[in-house]
Formats: C-alpha cells, sequence, structure tokens
C-alpha cells in the first residue's frame, strides 16, 4: 500500500498540518529567500504564512515606530533605512509588488537569550504553531567537530533560540543550496554523515527539489532578481548560485563581480531542500549548550573557538568516492 509519506515528503507533511507558519531565515543576509518557495506553496495551500529574517542591517537606526519589541522590527515596504544592504525591506517591497502579505520581520543580530525573547514576542504576536528556519547553504547542519563550519554565529543562535521554544508544536529546519558552503570551508561529505546520524534519530525529514516549472520556482527568480537589482553591490551569491541551478545552468557561472576570482560549481544538488527537526539537531549539537549566556554574536563566536580549542581532534573532511 502507498503512503502518505512516500508521496510528501515529511517535512511538507509536518507544515501542511499547522495553521500558522513562521518561516524564518536563519543565518542573516538573504537566508529568508530560500524559504521563499516553500512560503508560497503553503500560502497557495491555504495556510497562514509570515516571513522573518535574522537581520545584517543595522536596526538600531529605524525609525521608532518600527520595532516590535525588543530585537525585533516590522519591516514593510515604507520602511526607511540608510543602510546599503536591507534584504528585508527589498523582499517587503517585492511582496508588494506581487499584491502578496508584504511584512517581513527582522530579528536583530544578537545573544541567543534575547533572540529567543523576540521569537517568543513574535510567536504570541502571530499565533504561529510551526517554525521553519531555512538555512542558505547547509552549515546549520555541523555540529561542531567538522574541520570546517562555515560561518556558524547566526545560524548557532538561531538554532539555539528556537530549540528553546518548546511550546510551539513544530520546529523545523530546511537547507536550500547544497555545495554553497564549500567556499566557506565546509566538506560536504560530512554534511552527508551528519544527515546519515539524524536519519538514525529519527529527525531528518527527507529531501527534496524545487521544480523548475513551478510559480514558486518563477516567483523565486524573480524575487532573486528583485534583490539584486535594488542592491547590486550586495547581490546574494548564495540566492544567486541556487537561482542559477534553477535555470539549468552547471559549473562555472559568473554570477557577480564578487565571484570572479572564485571557482564555482553550479549544479542540480543546489535546488535540493534538505529537512530536519530542531530538536534532533539540537540533541546532536555539541556546543548548543554554551551559547546560552552569550549576548552578542561576537560572543558566540568566541565561545565557538573556545569549544574548538579543546578538542582532542577534528573530523577531517571527506571527499565523495565517485
Amino acid at each position: 500500500m502507498t503512503t502518505d509519506a512516500f508521496l510528501q515528503p515529511p517535512l511538507l507533511t509536518r507544515l501542511l498540518a499547522a495553521e500558522r507558519i513562521l518561516v524564518a531565515g536563519a543565518g542573516g543576509g538573504h537566508d529568508v529567500y530560500a524559504g521563499l518557495p516553500i512560503a508560497l506553496a503553503l500560502r497557495a495551500a491555504g495556510r497562514e504564512v509570515h516571513l522573518a529574517n535574522l537581520s545584517f542591517t543595522h536596526l538600531h537606526g529605524l525609525d521608532g515606530s518600527a520595532w516590535a519589541g525588543p530585537h525585533l522590527a516590522r519591516i514593510t515596504p515604507d520602511t526607511r533605512c540608510a543602510d546599503r544592504q536591507f534584504p528585508e525591506l527589498s523582499l517587503a517591497r517585492w511582496l508588494r509588488d506581487h499584491q502578496l502579505p508584504d511584512t517581513v520581520w527582522a530579528f536583530a543580530s544578537t545573544g541567543v537569550k534575547p533572540l529567543r525573547a523576540a521569537y517568543r514576542a513574535l510567536v504570541r504576536r502571530l499565533g504561529v504553531d510551526a517554525i521553519l528556519l531555512v538555512d542558505g547553504g547547509t552549515d546549520i547542519l555541523m555540529r561542531g567537530d567538522e574541520a570546517g563550519l562555515g560561518t556558524p554565529e547566526e545560524d548557532m543562535a538561531s538554532l539555539a533560540a528556537v530549540a528553546g521554544l518548546r511550546n510551539v508544536p513544530q520546529r523545523l529546519v530546511a537547507c536550500l543550496g547544497f555545495g554553497i558552503d564549500a567556499h566557506h570551508g565546509v566538506s560536504h561529505g560530512l554534511v552527508l554523515e551528519n544527515l546519515a546520524a539524524l536519519q538514525r534519530a529519527g529527525g531528518y525529514l527527507g529531501a527534496f527539489s524545487v521544480p523548475s516549472d513551478s510559480p514558486e520556482a518563477a516567483l523565486y527568480l524573480d524575487a532573486v532578481a528583485h534583490a539584486r537589482d535594488a542592491y547590486p553591490e550586495h547581490a546574494s551569491i548564495v540566492q544567486g548560485s541556487v537561482a542559477a541551478a534553477l535555470r539549468g545552468e552547471f559549473g562555472d557561472v559568473r554570477l557577480t563581480e564578487r565571484t570572479g576570482d572564485s571557482t564555482l560549481f553550479i549544479n542540480p544538488l543546489m535546488t535540493l531542500y534538505f529537512g530536519a527537526t530542531v530538536e534532533a539537531l539540537a540533541a546532536r549539537h555539541l556546543y548548543l549548550d554554551r551559547l546560552e549566556n552569550a549576548g552578542t554574536t561576537r560572543e558566540i563566536a568566541s565561545v565557538i573557538a573556545d569549544f574548538r580549542e579543546d578538542l582532542p581532534r577534528l573530523r577531517p573532511p571527506r571527499a565523495f568516492p565517485h
């Protein structure tokens, strides 16, 4: 007998069981864009979906009316900010252009406890019953003993913050952009090893691709192009790579001036979502509990560095055998 689990990825099954879902970029920058195809599909399926992002923007320059609470700002198409890198604002304006709900919530980059408090305030305000943390790339899957961690500070702040929200029934993670973190030292052989361990623990929720001929893919491509045009000097290499892969490009594709000195490997694996539960990721993590008292991103980086200095050895990169 065919089961629903075979016909529908478990990550989507869990999200469709919820009524109000918060799709939140975990690592700052343009990570929220990586969640856009899922958010649009859920909205089309009748779910109430809200968008949020851990922001790289200097939010403390915002007008006071934008603040919904400590470390939490409501960004709309009319929000004013002098910062020349503001993905949440460009996304809000794109949403308005497409007659979609156009609020994007922005979390200030901070430590775990204040970030968790901001999440808790937003959960209460919106009444969400599911949170989907989205990572552009896969470094949120690193547990801490790998030879290269990518850029873990913001991802781990988000993971630790949401791991503490035990009153939210569904807390999930989705990664889009397999292979992109290689230029930050991530071994994707170790990414697969970590996913296998999550599978043994019952916390891996499978993988599925963004269909290139779907409305969600077309809208995602349009949103990424809109963000690139809004801030061309800060165009997202991660989202640009996923977009190129969705268009069927392959190999060393020139994305922006910033990639001119790099050799890229754009390929179809970049269009895959990998899903996991927050609980399983947190349970396997080796230093997440040490971040509770880190009040800033800089302190998080210091805790990670101290933890890794005390390790007897790091797991070396694993090469693909074929």
